[in-house]
């Protein structure tokens, strides 16, 4: 049913509707259940029909619905799309996607901006050396993803065995359809090059952000290596390029990273620091007994 070349257009779905319920006026009815249908493939374990917390009203519902098919919305996978992102990044995305530097990326991969050649950004592991910090973000949409004072913050993603083929539809009709947005598209690729192996996605579950029912936690990491393959894909043009940006320039600052390793290396548990604090005693008192000898010799007591 999510598949995107089994979809059939909504006004033949409306027209089927009708003559199942012998009411030929079911202009907009398939759009409002469609979210409802799907709903067990929400890559979230908040339901669709709540924004912040508070349940919308059912004529919200059918209004939204209703719009879906006058603003011209294709199929179930499009209404279905659309109700993922009911509230988009206020920022709006161009609409043409695609440029010369457009090319197809994977995890660890770079991109082409001209005559220079940037990654997107690191892994978990890589970004964890620079210091940075990861952070559940307590919102129901997945994608809205923020980094401040280095800090990552990403909202919880519920993974199961329909997530990958989500997904994999979600990004091909963006993939199909140009000139609409490509929040999904950018968040698969983010999120592909945040994880490149299973302890970037044992450290992700261990801070809340990725809950998965799959075998282990390799799976999850290939879930997401091998979405984004073959995928054009400008990031330039991504909801998430200037973050990626600061993303970059915290984990390029050299200052951050020497913290960060001292942190790792003599602060990550309990046992290293006092370590470090008898050491660091330890020293005083060898320095103040040095100090105390030279003294003595120079000034001896009569």
């Amino acid at each position: 049913m999510i598949k995107l070349e089994n979809q059939l257009p909504l006004f033949v779905l409306d027209l089927l509707l009708g003559l199942q319920e012998d009411n030929p006026r079911q202009k907009g009815r398939v759009a409002e259940l469609t979210p409802q249908f799907f709903d067990a493939l929400m890559p979230t374990d908040e339901p669709l029909t709540k924004l912040d917390g508070n349940e919308l009203e059912d004529s919200e519902s059918r209004d939204q619905a209703e719009e879906f098919s006058d603003q011209g919305g294709l199929h179930c996978l499009d209404v279905f799309r659309q109700s993922l992102l009911r509230r988009s990044p206020e920022r709006p995305l161009t609409s043409q996607r695609w440029s010369k530097s457009s090319t197809s990326i994977r995890s660890s991969t770079t991109v082409n901006f001209g005559e220079r050649r940037q990654q997107l950004v690191h892994c978990v592991t890589e970004l964890r050396g620079a210091g940075i910090k990861f952070k559940k973000r307590k919102t129901d949409r997945f994608w809205e993803i923020t980094f401040d004072n280095g800090t990552l913050e990403i909202p919880r993603i519920l993974i199961h065995d329909g997530t990958k083929s989500l997904l994999l539809n979600l990004v091909a009709f963006e993939q199909r359809h140009p000139n609409c947005s490509n929040y999904i598209t950018s968040y698969a690729v983010f999120m592909d090059n945040l994880i490149n192996s299973q302890q970037d996605v044992a450290y992700l579950q261990d801070h809340g952000i990725i809950e998965h029912w799959l075998g282990n936690d390799a799976e999850v990491a290939d879930l997401f290596n091998r979405l984004c393959q073959e995928v054009a894909f400008d990031c330039t043009n991504s909801y998430l390029s200037s973050l990626s940006e600061d993303v970059n320039k915290h984990f390029n600052h050299k200052w951050n990273v020497w913290f960060a390793s001292l942190k790792l290396k003599y602060f990550s548990n309990p046992w290293a620091v006092i370590s470090l604090i008898a050491a660091g005693v330890l020293l005083l008192l060898t320095l103040l007994q040095t100090i105390y000898a030279v003294y003595g010799y120079h000034h001896p007591i009569r």
